[in-house]
């Protein structure tokens, strides 16, 4: 059917110049969200776009079959904080997971704290939680219509008990407790002009790192960090495994690069009551550090230094030159080191990133010898959950046809033997009826682009499969296999063929992938997403009449741009 699309206002007078370069940008007065004029434009849109939904004649079958299969349990990995077990639990459409809690593995769980009782209608959310290192005291964040603003309470958790402990004008914050108990850090910006409850499109500036002692009033709150002169600055805190230091990690952006200082807890003489006296270890934005654990002065860090798909140093802080930094674990030839965890004092779990898909391997602390790998699908893991002072470890693992399995394993015992410690199954969804198949195709410059592809199995390649191609290329961001009800009853009912492209700009192949799709490079992720549609259609996936580019945030960027290059 014909749409009659309204005219859109365009403003000629605006002209960016960047370097000399006269750019117009005749929409600028969008970025305006409350203007009549962004309003007007929003209500057009929505009068052209809702009568031809409402009128399309399978769209309550869509969403029956939707909810049908969305009804199905969600678990997280548990997780022990002093002598209990907690897990978030989803009946199925609850509108947020709930906590729960267990005194062991074989207890029953009960409620420990329900998010949805936080508001009438289901749009206040739980947004973050630490625990203090003895489990006894539990911090969590409240955010309202999914702003970004939160406010932090806190409970006693024997009994469930809510304290009065309020902190307001939180926002990107840490959550760090002291292992006294006593406190814990976290970041609030000041009060600014204007809105503040998550629609504004202002920068929010000078964020502050404070402690908060339990039982205090915010006014009384103690300030620990500050950047006056570097107003962009943000700042995270996190407490040594022994608790002896706090380290400071410092971004201004999105890039993969971190300032890290420390300070000793020991050096301060009583409690916190002011500013620390910070030791800055790192003071430039030339590398990502990431803290993993550290045994007396000896510090282990995952880095990006002149490893682009990172690797673990050791530095001690009694001698912090670099020169003196040691490698811990290299850097691999192909594969992306994903996240590394001390568990049982002296194990490390270092996930990997092996052409997309993860692996999940433990090493030894003190000599980086390699133990173990961990058996895996293909797919990846999305959560995990060990501490150093824990002797079992959990995963989760999902894929493009599995929800969720969550695996176990006590690693007081040898070998070292996971098992399924729960495993969610869909009604009515049959996995085997379906294949996953990941591909390599060449970008215009040669390059081999990873790209997987789910169907039927069985599939005729005539080119006759609707077909939905999704790609982000974006921020460092992995886009990783994962399970999803609502692409998987396009496969299913609408026999689609469904296809993610990592593309360039993403962070499947470390730093240096992400660098080619980015600035410059930008046009990479461009050429990348065509040249998946034309592998497709060339292989007989589908044709170009049946063929949908998906992708959101900085997705709906590469799917922009290549919609106007391809009208």
């Amino acid at each position: 059917m014909p749409f009659q699309y309204p005219n859109v206002y365009r403003d000629e007078a605006v002209v960016d110049d960047y370097h000399g370069y006269k750019v117009p940008d005749p929409y600028s007065w969008l970025e305006d969200p409350d203007s009549e004029k962004t309003q007007a434009f929003v209500n057009e849109q929505n009068q052209l776009t809702l009568p031809f939904l409402e009128e399309c004649p399978i769209r309550e079958v869509f969403k029956e079959r939707m909810t049908e299969l969305y009804d199905y349990p969600k678990y997280s990995c548990p997780f022990k904080r002093g002598n209990r077990y907690f897990h978030f639990y989803n009946t199925g459409l609850q509108n947020q997971s709930v906590l729960y809690v267990q005194e062991n593995l074989e207890a029953e769980p009960r409620v420990f704290l329900d998010p949805n009782t936080f508001s009438d209608d289901g749009t206040v959310a739980l947004q973050g939680y630490a625990f203090s290192e003895d489990g006894e005291h539990l911090a969590y964040g409240v955010s309202a219509s999914g702003s970004d603003w939160v406010e932090l309470r806190f409970l006693r958790v024997e009994g469930a008990v809510v304290l009065e402990d309020r902190l307001e004008r939180v926002k990107f914050s840490c959550m760090a407790w002291t292992h006294d108990g006593k406190g814990l850090f976290y970041n609030s910006y000041p009060e600014q002009e204007g809105k503040s409850d998550g629609t504004e499109t202002s920068t929010n500036l000078n964020q502050k790192l404070y402690y908060h002692v339990l039982g205090t009033p915010q006014s009384q709150d103690i300030l620990c960090a500050e950047f006056p002169k570097q107003p962009k600055w943000m700042s995270g805190a996190e407490v040594s495994d022994d608790g002896q230091y706090v380290l400071l990690s410092i971004r201004e952006g999105c890039d993969p690069v971190n300032r890290l200082w420390y300070c000793d807890l020991n050096t301060i003489s009583g409690s916190i009551t002011g500013m620390l006296p910070w030791v800055k270890l790192i003071d430039n934005f030339d590398a990502e550090y990431e803290y993993v654990t550290n045994e007396g002065t000896v510090f282990t860090f995952k880095t990006n230094l002149d490893a682009p798909r990172y690797r673990l140093i050791n530095v001690d802080f009694t001698q912090p030159a670099p020169s003196q930094w040691k490698e811990l674990i290299p850097q691999h030839d192909k594969d992306v080191l994903v996240f590394a965890t001390c568990t049982y004092s002296s194990f490390l779990c270092v996930c990997y990133l092996h052409d997309v898909k993860s692996v999940l391997k433990m090493y030894h602390l003190e000599s980086g010898e390699e133990l173990k790998t961990f058996p895996l699908e293909v797919g990846s893991i999305m959560g995990f959950t060990g501490r150093k002072k824990d002797s079992e470890i959990f995963y989760y693992f999902t894929s493009f046809l599995s929800p969720a399995i969550i695996y176990h394993c006590d690693l007081t015992k040898t070998p070292l033997q996971p098992h399924v410690f729960r495993e969610v199954k869909v009604k009515g969804f049959d996995p085997t009826e379906y294949q996953t198949t990941q591909v390599f195709y060449p970008s215009t410059d040669g390059t081999q682009i990873p790209m997987f592809i789910v169907h039927k199995k069985d599939l005729q390649l005539d080119g006759s499969h609707p077909t939905f191609l999704y790609g982000y290329g974006g921020f460092n961001i992995s886009i990783t296999p994962s399970y999803s009800v609502s692409r998987l009853i396009f496969v299913r009912h609408l026999g689609g063929v469904l296809v993610v492209a990592n593309i360039r700009g993403g962070g499947e192949y470390g730093e240096t992938w992400h660098k080619a799709g980015m600035l410059e490079n930008k046009q990479n992720c461009f050429t990348d997403f065509q040249c998946a549609a034309e592998y497709l259609i060339k292989e007989g996936y589908t044709s170009s009449n049946k063929l949908t580019i998906n992708g959101g945030s900085n997705g709906g960027l590469l799917v922009g741009v290549c919609v106007c290059r391809h009208v």
